[in-house]
């Protein structure tokens, strides 16, 4: 087929989160295959942010360090050789993708979910990340969630758009490529730093809207949440369809952290380890709860159903910070 370059034999498997599904891939073509808990947490994803201001139209709950933050940290822990490229020309842009392509490596890239041709859901997010395997005349063909399709394909126009976007958490036209180098550290290895890299940024917040504190001040505003928004039956339910579905794996990632600990138990044998994954699985168990609890109280405009999900967030405060001491002890 003229004027079609593909990168041969990739495995392109889509997973539950954004940028763990194109880590995935471009480290499956480095000869690296870690499951999406074990990239999650050894990118020591797992964060938490309250986030609301008088220019939003309702407050984000949010359970991730930041867009692009955890391929950082994966790259760092792992010793792979992490290449990005920003820019603000389109050209430039298009170049920083092109060349890895067709040179045979797939490239990760960063853009605005919202223009892709296959999203169902348009809304605007900055922070999405997908994996690109090739393009021909009209079409760029990505891997994104399973929610999203796995392999995809969106429009050359469309993805340019995506990229350009400018936002919240958008970044310049962002692309990267990742290269394991053939004395990269084992994943076991370093288990232990990236739990503890997570805990310690958990347990130590700079601000009290982030970690445990994050989760504290939470459990204080949940409860006046139907006094927040002019349109409580579409915000509430929104706000927890984004803790449970949007790619967080459920449970606003608490899951995927969860199912890391699970992992790690195996193949490292520490009773701190035990106790913070029976305390994130207790967590997580919770998150979807009040995930539930915030759906009916938008529905039925009963604040009694925030009364109980702020007190499970009060639980929920001593709960992760109890697993993140534990785990800080590693």
């Amino acid at each position: 087929m003229t004027g079609m370059t593909m990168v041969e034999d990739l495995d392109v498997r889509g997973m539950q989160h954004c940028e763990t599904t194109a880590l995935g891939v471009l480290l499956r073509h480095e000869g690296l295959d870690l499951s999406e808990p074990m990239l999650f947490g050894l990118g020591s994803g797992l964060s938490f942010i309250y986030w609301d201001s008088k220019a939003m139209g309702f407050p984000f709950l949010g359970g991730r360090v930041k867009p692009f933050e955890l391929t950082r940290n994966l790259a760092a822990t792992l010793g792979l050789d992490l290449l990005v490229a920003e820019t603000t020309s389109p050209r430039k842009a298009w170049q920083s993708v092109a060349v890895p392509l067709e040179s045979g490596r797939p490239v990760g890239l960063q853009l605005d979910s919202y223009h892709l041709d296959y999203f169902t859901t348009k809304v605007h997010f900055g922070g999405h990340v997908v994996a690109m395997y090739g393009f021909d005349e009209q079409n760029a063909y990505l891997v994104d969630t399973d929610q999203q399709g796995g392999a995809v394909s969106t429009s050359l126009t469309s993805l340019a758009t995506a990229r350009a976007e400018r936002g919240p958490m958008a970044a310049k036209h962002r692309s990267f490529t990742i290269t394991a180098p053939s004395n990269s550290t084992a994943p076991q290895d370093r288990i232990i730093p990236a739990i503890k890299t997570c805990a310690d940024a958990f347990l130590n917040p700079p601000i009290a809207n982030l970690g445990h504190r994050g989760i504290e001040k939470t459990a204080k505003q949940v409860p006046n949440w139907l006094h927040r928004s002019d349109n409580p039956q579409r915000d509430l339910p929104q706000a927890a369809v984004l803790m449970e579905k949007a790619g967080t794996g459920g449970a606003l990632f608490r899951n995927l952290y969860r199912d890391f600990l699970a992992e790690c138990a195996q193949l490292v044998d520490s009773r701190h380890l035990r106790t913070g994954h029976s305390l994130y699985a207790e967590a997580a168990t919770h998150w979807t709860q009040v995930a539930a609890l915030i759906t009916t109280a938008g529905e039925s405009g009963d604040a009694e159903h925030l009364l109980q999900a702020g007190s499970l967030l009060h639980d929920l405060a001593r709960i992760e910070r109890e697993a993140m001491q534990a785990l800080s002890r590693l």
